[in-house]
């Protein structure tokens, strides 16, 4: 009975294929949870689960620590690689880093680390915290974070002062991106010239761990990073949330591009695994016009490959993958290891996808592990940006072809009911029944009913579907031309009626 408790609270930590909870007080009603006691076991068990999984003792293993700029990083820190030494392995501490370094460092040749852990919690607020894991296929997978809390409940790990080893990895992942961008642009660069020499690039940290793009990539390849700003490490983050799907976060980066007449701005969300941007004259490079960015930079390259998305991807984006580019388009579904894994599926069986992206900016390369990476993409993003500059060209140049966002909206309806499953399976099944009765268009959909419109009267598209975690059906919609989007919510307005446990109140 005792250790079911234990389990029921460890358990309750698992966000997908992540571990979250909160870390420190300072938020009305949310109590700590995630202490570095707790994050000992949890250590302790990851060892345990690798070792097993290599087949190997677990003194054989050496692991890589690190964190993002959160308060709570350090005591997480210490609590995570006190258990991992516990039950045998070696650690080693790589102090501030990001996520997708932190896998890298089970790559690199000098560091060939058996496994990884990350200390963050992307986006969240200062109070929250959390442990991303790895090892050589990847961020580990749901069923394994669930296998590793059973298994952290039973453990009980012992204090250990063995020598703990210190590495800055954070350099030697900068060194590697900063490599890719002058050896890309290695033909163009004249001799005692910079590669990135007149080209102005500002970079907005929100006081994340992204500020080494700056003082390790960037200016040591000549750019002007004049108007960079929130680059010191700050967990209370006390500008903005470091979130590129943020509003305030995107204001703060366009600002400071057109402020400073900047080629173009970068934005990472906390670990930086995200990344959007901001071209010269201040339009937002996010959502379905990243994916749109990053896509006609592979294109050249993998002709007549698939992109991956996930499902709230615009009717816009697939007429311009499919008829601009020449490339195929799977509308796939939410969560990012959803498309990474599809990704993955895909090549493993000969079709070739060079990229899986999801809205948020999660994106994951072929070429780069199937990792999202947003350094990475931003290092896709400078040098196609010196490249077009070589040519007399602009960044935007890439997408000129990708019509414009006109109205779009996003509408939550709670669902209040218990079997809040159940109820919106229930909403699901009629709404598609009325659809087809109407005649409406319905492409393939991994998630939800997704309706298209293409006639004289209305012009756009609606998806509907189940939140991952929540009693909630998001609906998204998006009206083609001025006007359609109202006229689109009338339609779903008939389509949704006469379910009084769904809160369509947004509506």
């Amino acid at each position: 009975m005792y250790y079911n408790k234990i389990m029921s609270e460890l358990l309750k930590l698992q966000n997908g294929s992540d571990v979250r909870g909160v870390a420190i007080e300072g938020v009305e009603g949310e109590n700590v949870n995630l202490t570095p006691d707790i994050v000992k076991q949890i250590g302790c068990a990851y060892v345990s689960w690798l070792a097993k999984k290599l087949d190997c003792d677990a003194t054989a293993l050496t692991i890589g620590v690190g964190r993002d700029s959160r308060v709570s990083g350090p005591a997480l820190a210490d609590g995570l690689i006190a258990g991992m030494v516990s039950a045998g392995a070696k650690v080693v501490d790589c102090g501030m880093a990001t996520t997708p370094a932190m896998f890298m460092s089970i790559v690199f040749a000098d560091t060939a680390f058996q496994g990884s852990a990350m200390i963050t919690a992307s986006h969240l607020p200062f109070n929250r915290n959390g442990i991303k894991f790895f090892d050589k296929d990847g961020g580990l997978e749901h069923d394994d974070i669930t296998e590793i809390l059973k298994l952290a409940s039973l453990l009980n790990p012992v204090n250990d002062n063995a020598y703990i080893e210190k590495y800055d990895l954070l350099s030697v992942y900068a060194e590697y991106l900063k490599k890719k961008i002058a050896d890309a642009l290695a033909d163009q660069t004249p001799s005692g010239k910079l590669p990135l020499e007149g080209l102005h690039i500002v970079v907005d940290s929100g006081n994340g761990a992204s500020g080494f793009f700056v003082d390790k990539i960037l200016k040591p390849l000549g750019a002007d990073t004049t108007g960079s700003q929130f680059l010191e490490p700050d967990g209370m983050f006390p500008n903005h949330i470091p979130n590129p799907e943020n509003k305030a976060a995107m204001e703060a980066i366009r600002t400071a591009v057109l402020n400073n007449k900047a080629d173009l701005g970068l934005i990472f969300d906390t670990d930086v695994d995200r990344m959007s941007a901001v071209l010269s004259d201040g339009s937002e490079v996010n959502r379905d016009s990243i994916i749109a960015m990053i896509a006609a930079i592979l294109a050249p390259e993998y002709p007549g490959s698939t992109i991956i998305t996930d499902s709230v991807t615009s009717d816009r984006l697939t007429y311009f993958l499919e008829d601009v580019l020449g490339l195929k388009h799977l509308c796939y579904m939410r969560g990012y290891k959803n498309v990474i894994n599809k990704q993955k599926e895909l090549n493993a069986k000969g079709e070739v996808s060079p990229l899986a992206m999801e809205t948020s900016g999660h994106g994951a390369l072929k070429d780069n592990y199937f990792l999202d990476d947003g350094a990475f993409l931003a290092v896709k993003l400078v040098i196609a940006l010196a490249q077009a500059a070589h040519q007399g060209k602009k960044l935007d140049s890439l997408i000129e072809k990708l019509p414009p966002l006109v109205e779009e909206g996003e509408y939550r309806f709670k669902i209040n009911d218990d079997d809040f499953k159940s109820y919106g399976t229930k909403v699901l099944e009629e709404f598609k029944k009325r659809a087809t009765e109407a005649g409406y268009q319905m492409p393939q959909s991994y998630e939800g009913i997704r309706l298209s419109f293409k006639g004289e009267d209305v012009q756009g598209w609606i998806l509907l579907r189940m939140s991952l975690h929540d009693p909630v059906m998001p609906m998204n919609i998006e009206g083609a031309r001025k006007g359609d989007l109202a006229k689109l919510k009338e339609i779903a307005k008939k389509l949704t009626d006469g379910f009084e446990k769904l809160d369509r109140s947004s509506l």
